[in-house]
């Protein structure tokens, strides 16, 4: 009866190590876990805020003149629809045209700066639109049109900004095949009625994805 005793004694004591075991890998995995998340989202904060200084240095005296704005998210947005584009139109204005071809190769020495160009996943161009359409007979005819606009006009800003004949943008036209796209966004972030026709150029950043990642 002892030696059983014994026997069962040493395999409990044996099976509470194992669990020990098991507790502290699981506490060392989450704690490893949560650091990789302070560590990516530290990164992601700290290159965020020296880009958006970067580009206000860049263009801050020239987005009155643009009717632009630079957001917290280092979003550039041009929102004056009488420079834009005519209404209902993709054709993009040539004062507009102007001010791409100042914009948008300065904006390209700050991407492909070495302190930004290996932490970017994705260069977007926004068409965004308001909520009606003349003469529409439906929600969705007004949902459809606008959306078809919208993509029309991001892909003639991509078109435009991608075909200038420009050294740094010549020079850099493999990075853009890669990461530039044009997307139609119609009214599905429309916040301000007033500002609702506009094009963004925005920036997706590979630690940003990593954290999403982390967190799912």
């Amino acid at each position: 009866m002892n030696r059983e005793w014994i026997s069962i004694s040493d395999m409990m004591s044996g099976l509470m190590l194992v669990f020990l075991f098991i507790s502290i890998s699981f506490m060392v995995k989450v704690e490893a876990e949560k650091q990789e998340v302070i560590d990516v989202a530290i990164e992601y904060r700290d290159t965020k805020a020296n880009l958006n200084e970067a580009l206000y240095e860049e263009f801050e005296n020239d987005l009155e003149n643009w009717n632009a704005t630079i957001t917290q998210g280092n979003s550039i947005v041009f929102s004056s629809e009488q420079v834009l584009f005519e209404v209902s139109q993709s054709k993009i204005n040539d004062k507009f045209k102007l001010i791409l071809e100042e914009f948008f190769s300065r904006y390209m020495k700050i991407l492909t700066d070495e302190k930004y160009i290996n932490e970017i996943l994705e260069l977007r161009v926004e068409g965004h639109t308001s909520d009606t359409w003349k003469n529409a007979k439906s929600k969705e005819e007004i949902y459809l049109k606008n959306m078809q606009l919208s993509q029309d006009r991001a892909f003639e800003v991509l078109s435009y900004c991608y075909s200038l004949n420009d050294k740094v943008i010549k020079e850099n036209r493999p990075w853009l095949e890669k990461y530039f796209r044009a997307n139609g966004m119609a009214f599905s972030k429309l916040k301000d009625k007033n500002a609702s026709r506009r094009v963004e150029f925005t920036i997706v950043m590979k630690s940003e994805e990593s954290v999403y990642k982390i967190l799912k």
